[in-house]
């Protein structure tokens, strides 16, 4: 990473269709100057490493990988995104300061930015409580968005009823 580019560091929700999107953003990203770094769960980065090594995507170096544990334990579901999400928000808020914290630390650049999937709401805390700029990337359709982002107005004026249902 040359010190002198901006740095960003990248978190996708360790799903399918989300990852995809926000390796493809970081493309963008260093095509733009800017170096990166991309935080995944343990099994997303080894997924993305195996892809990586039939063709070079990560840039020429620009992209730097980096994986965390995701707080399940090998027989646990990971289609089960409730629990995942919840695990991921007890285990990755201490382990993201921590690697912000050794990249200030060492040659890698002081993160700048974070860029986090919209699921990964505590990935916005930390980089709040570290004064760090962050921006939400949302992977899906503006729609689906816009629909979950006016549950409650449906729920208050009763199309739906706090279980999704009428």
């Amino acid at each position: 990473m040359v010190m002198d580019e901006p740095h960003v560091l990248v978190i996708p929700f360790p799903a399918q269709g989300h990852v995809k999107p926000l390796m493809e953003f970081s493309h963008s990203l260093v095509d733009c100057g800017f170096s990166v770094t991309f935080l995944n769960t343990e099994i997303s980065h080894a997924r993305i490493m195996a892809a990586i090594s039939k063709v070079d995507n990560n840039r020429g170096g620009k992209i730097r990988f980096v994986a965390f544990p995701d707080g399940l334990g090998p027989e646990d579901d990971r289609n089960q995104l409730c629990n995942l999400s919840e695990m991921l928000s007890s285990v990755m808020p201490r382990l993201l300061e921590e690697l912000i914290t050794s990249m200030d630390d060492s040659n890698g650049g002081k993160i700048k930015c974070v860029i986090a999937d919209l699921s990964m709401g505590w990935a916005f805390q930390v980089a709040a409580k570290m004064g760090i700029l962050r921006a939400a990337f949302w992977p899906a359709s503006a729609a689906t968005l816009a629909s979950l982002l006016h549950i409650p107005k449906l729920i208050e004026d009763k199309v739906i009823d706090a279980n999704g249902t009428l």
